[in-house]
């Protein structure tokens, strides 16, 4: 198990070695968990999105970013950027999702893992720059529990709804990219949980590459101290216990049991934001083509991170040339 010099009042591997960590099973489902999630599925899709786009806001890395909104469910209109390739039509699409605090204001981490590709990366619901919105937390302890008191008013349900709004836009904007098995998704911390949840419902996701999943085994993650979200979510169980009947349904694990796509996960051994079982539960429920990057650290700072990262790229880049690059 990984072990850092650390002052944080609890281990962030958890005492566990990566052994142990494979063997974390997800949970099982609510008898109508498709069901919920289909249903979710169809609202998103009927939506008119109505993309805008504004004009390049800058020029980098092979993309010219520019600013774009489009409509999500609830007549919610939300802000992200579109990335298109700088010379030529895009030959692959991806939808990016983002960690929780949102998006700086100076634009989104580019570059895309393959050469001619255009992506989205929406602001969801609640999250900053462009994803504010009257009435959701911006942050991510009091986000994390707008909405919990019910499986159908729950943020997060709605956030990965923007998901699939946003790839509609994107197919709207781009109609060579429409159809199924056209787009890639990265997520990453919140984005990769959501990631999860959204994906599995969705045919026009070819593959998808998570990096420290949020949102897997809330059962697990409830007996677990941290200091990301998932504290903020503890202390609401304390007082509130029938609030897991609610997180069985927005359990990334649970619908990672039914994402059968070519999928790509890094998690950490050691994590004080999204503990390391319930990372690795997301990646052991996946029942199709997997592939695992073990990362000695989550949300921490650490010697090899800068190694690891540019390994990490590289394998990014093979794993959807292989799977995507074919479109």
């Amino acid at each position: 198990m990984a072990s850092f010099v650390h002052d944080f009042p609890f281990d962030p591997a958890y005492g566990r070695t990566l052994d142990e960590l494979l063997r974390i099973p997800a949970p099982a489902p609510p008898e109508d968990f498709a069901a919920f999630w289909t249903a979710r599925h169809g609202e998103a899709r009927a939506v008119d999105t109505a993309p805008e786009v504004g004009p390049a806001e800058e020029e980098r890395d092979g993309v010219r970013l520019h600013g774009v909104t489009f409509t999500s469910v609830g007549g919610v209109r939300l802000g992200g950027w579109l990335a298109l390739p700088a010379g030529g039509p895009a030959e692959h699409g991806f939808v990016i999702g983002h960690g929780y605090g949102g998006r700086r204001a100076t634009g989104p981490d580019v570059p895309l893992p393959l050469p001619r590709a255009a992506a989205i990366l929406p602001c969801v619901r609640g999250m900053g720059s462009r994803g504010l919105l009257p009435g959701v937390p911006d942050e991510a302890a009091g986000h994390v529990l707008h909405g919990i008191g019910s499986r159908d008013t729950y943020v997060i349900g709605d956030c990965v709804a923007d998901l699939w709004c946003a790839a509609s836009a994107l197919q709207e904007l781009l109609p060579e990219l429409a159809g199924p098995g056209r787009l890639g998704y990265l997520g990453e911390s919140f984005g990769g949980g959501l990631g999860a949840l959204a994906l599995p419902w969705d045919e026009r996701f070819a593959a998808a590459q998570l990096t420290v999943p949020t949102f897997g085994n809330h059962p697990l993650r409830l007996t677990l101290p941290c200091v990301g979200s998932g504290e903020s979510v503890r202390a609401h169980h304390r007082e509130h216990p029938g609030v897991t009947e609610v997180l069985a349904y927005f359990d990334a694990a649970t619908a990672a049991a039914r994402l059968e796509r070519p999928t790509l996960v890094a998690a950490a051994l050691f994590d004080p934001s999204v503990p390391p079982p319930g990372q690795f539960a997301v990646y052991n429920a996946l029942p199709g083509h997997r592939e695992l990057m073990v990362l000695r650290a989550g949300h921490f700072a650490y010697p090899r991170i800068v190694a690891e990262s540019a390994e990490l790229t590289a394998r990014r880049e093979r794993f959807f040339g292989r799977w995507l690059g074919g479109a």
